[in-house]
Protein backbone atom coordinates (compact mmCIF):
# COMPACT_ATOMS: atom_id res chain seq x y z
CA UNK A 1 0.00 0.00 0.00
CA UNK A 2 2.35 2.90 1.10
CA UNK A 3 5.59 0.86 1.25
CA UNK A 4 6.45 3.12 -1.86
CA UNK A 5 6.10 6.20 1.01
CA UNK A 6 8.03 4.61 3.66
CA UNK A 7 10.87 4.27 0.86
CA UNK A 8 11.40 8.07 0.26
CA UNK A 9 10.39 9.05 3.89
CA UNK A 10 13.46 8.89 6.18
CA UNK A 11 12.95 7.40 9.64
CA UNK A 12 14.92 10.38 11.47
CA UNK A 13 12.78 13.13 9.50
CA UNK A 14 9.32 11.54 11.19
CA UNK A 15 7.87 14.32 13.78
CA UNK A 16 5.62 12.53 15.67
CA UNK A 17 3.21 14.86 18.11
CA UNK A 18 4.98 18.36 17.09
CA UNK A 19 3.86 20.83 19.38
CA UNK A 20 3.90 23.39 16.45
CA UNK A 21 1.69 26.60 16.68
CA UNK A 22 1.69 27.91 12.60
CA UNK A 23 2.42 26.12 9.42
CA UNK A 24 5.68 27.79 8.95
CA UNK A 25 7.04 26.13 12.68
CA UNK A 26 6.04 22.62 11.32
CA UNK A 27 8.01 23.31 7.68
CA UNK A 28 10.79 24.77 9.27
CA UNK A 29 11.16 21.84 11.51
CA UNK A 30 10.74 19.38 9.10
CA UNK A 31 13.24 21.16 6.93
CA UNK A 32 15.59 21.28 10.01
CA UNK A 33 15.49 17.62 10.08
CA UNK A 34 15.91 17.10 6.12
CA UNK A 35 18.58 19.33 5.82
CA UNK A 36 20.75 18.02 9.36
CA UNK A 37 20.39 14.08 6.70
CA UNK A 38 21.97 15.85 3.89
CA UNK A 39 18.85 16.07 1.94
CA UNK A 40 18.26 19.75 1.77
CA UNK A 41 20.17 22.86 1.64
CA UNK A 42 20.18 25.54 3.90
CA UNK A 43 18.36 27.71 1.43
CA UNK A 44 15.53 25.19 1.84
CA UNK A 45 13.38 26.00 4.69
CA UNK A 46 12.83 29.70 3.38
CA UNK A 47 12.03 28.71 -0.41
CA UNK A 48 9.18 26.41 1.15
CA UNK A 49 8.23 28.68 3.57
CA UNK A 50 7.86 31.49 0.38
CA UNK A 51 6.41 29.00 -1.81
CA UNK A 52 4.18 27.95 0.65
CA UNK A 53 2.77 31.74 0.95
CA UNK A 54 2.20 31.76 -3.07
CA UNK A 55 1.67 28.14 -3.78
CA UNK A 56 -0.82 27.06 -0.81
CA UNK A 57 -0.60 23.23 -0.61
CA UNK A 58 -3.54 22.69 2.20
CA UNK A 59 -5.44 19.29 1.14
CA UNK A 60 -9.18 19.37 2.44
CA UNK A 61 -9.73 15.86 3.19
CA UNK A 62 -13.24 14.57 4.77
CA UNK A 63 -12.02 13.68 7.83
CA UNK A 64 -11.12 15.57 10.85
CA UNK A 65 -7.65 16.20 10.36
CA UNK A 66 -6.36 17.56 6.50
CA UNK A 67 -3.14 17.08 4.86
CA UNK A 68 -0.50 19.14 3.82
CA UNK A 69 2.31 18.43 1.03
CA UNK A 70 4.53 21.93 1.24
CA UNK A 71 7.92 21.07 -1.11
CA UNK A 72 9.84 23.83 -2.93
CA UNK A 73 11.77 24.04 -6.62
CA UNK A 74 14.78 21.30 -6.88
CA UNK A 75 17.62 23.77 -6.39
CA UNK A 76 17.31 23.58 -2.81
CA UNK A 77 17.38 19.66 -2.93
CA UNK A 78 21.05 17.63 -2.49
CA UNK A 79 18.90 14.48 -2.93
CA UNK A 80 15.12 13.13 -2.80
CA UNK A 81 13.24 12.59 0.58
CA UNK A 82 10.24 12.81 2.64
CA UNK A 83 9.88 14.19 6.08
CA UNK A 84 6.53 13.78 8.05
CA UNK A 85 5.15 15.73 10.82
CA UNK A 86 2.31 14.83 13.23
CA UNK A 87 0.35 17.38 14.91
CA UNK A 88 -0.35 17.59 18.83
CA UNK A 89 -2.94 20.54 17.72
CA UNK A 90 -3.97 21.12 13.89
CA UNK A 91 -1.94 24.53 12.03
CA UNK A 92 -3.28 26.43 9.05
CA UNK A 93 -2.73 26.20 6.03
CA UNK A 94 -4.06 27.55 2.83
CA UNK A 95 -6.65 24.93 0.64
CA UNK A 96 -4.75 24.57 -2.87
CA UNK A 97 -8.07 24.98 -4.30
CA UNK A 98 -9.43 27.99 -2.42
CA UNK A 99 -6.33 29.83 -0.80
CA UNK A 100 -8.84 32.28 1.05
CA UNK A 101 -9.96 29.29 2.99
CA UNK A 102 -7.66 28.05 5.99
CA UNK A 103 -7.52 24.52 6.70
CA UNK A 104 -7.00 23.00 10.08
CA UNK A 105 -3.90 20.50 8.90
CA UNK A 106 -2.76 17.73 11.49
CA UNK A 107 -0.50 15.73 8.52
CA UNK A 108 2.48 17.60 7.06
CA UNK A 109 4.49 15.86 4.12
CA UNK A 110 7.14 18.13 3.52
CA UNK A 111 8.80 16.87 0.02
CA UNK A 112 12.05 17.02 -1.05
CA UNK A 113 12.18 15.86 -4.40
CA UNK A 114 15.28 17.25 -7.24
CA UNK A 115 13.85 15.04 -10.54
CA UNK A 116 10.38 15.36 -11.72
CA UNK A 117 10.12 11.89 -12.24
CA UNK A 118 10.12 11.15 -8.47
CA UNK A 119 8.44 13.98 -7.58
CA UNK A 120 4.74 12.20 -9.32
CA UNK A 121 6.25 9.23 -7.58
CA UNK A 122 6.88 11.12 -4.24
CA UNK A 123 3.10 12.49 -4.78
CA UNK A 124 1.35 9.02 -5.75
CA UNK A 125 2.95 7.83 -2.78
CA UNK A 126 1.62 10.47 -0.23
CA UNK A 127 -2.14 10.19 -2.16
CA UNK A 128 -1.90 6.62 -1.58
CA UNK A 129 -2.03 7.66 1.97
CA UNK A 130 -3.79 10.07 2.71
CA UNK A 131 -6.80 8.52 0.43
CA UNK A 132 -6.40 5.38 3.17
CA UNK A 133 -8.62 6.78 6.58
CA UNK A 134 -6.83 3.59 7.90
CA UNK A 135 -3.80 4.96 7.26
CA UNK A 136 -4.57 8.47 8.22
CA UNK A 137 -5.98 6.99 11.64
CA UNK A 138 -2.96 4.56 12.23
CA UNK A 139 -0.27 7.64 12.20
CA UNK A 140 -2.59 10.08 14.01
CA UNK A 141 -1.97 7.58 16.65
CA UNK A 142 1.62 6.63 16.05
CA UNK A 143 4.05 7.03 18.90
CA UNK A 144 6.99 5.86 17.84
CA UNK A 145 8.71 5.02 14.77
CA UNK A 146 7.87 1.22 14.63
CA UNK A 147 3.65 2.35 14.85
CA UNK A 148 4.88 4.44 11.77
CA UNK A 149 6.28 1.54 9.65
CA UNK A 150 3.68 -0.84 11.09
CA UNK A 151 1.42 1.83 9.70
CA UNK A 152 3.14 1.85 6.16
CA UNK A 153 4.10 -1.22 5.95
CA UNK A 154 7.57 -2.05 6.30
Amino acid sequence: MSDGLMQLLDPEAIVLGSDASTNEEIIRILAGRLESLGYVKSSYADAVVRREMAIPTGLPLERADNVAVPHTDPEHVLKPGIAMGTLKNPVAFANMEDPDEKLPVGFVFLLAINDKDKQIEALQSVMATIQNPDALDGLRSARTLDDVRAVLGR
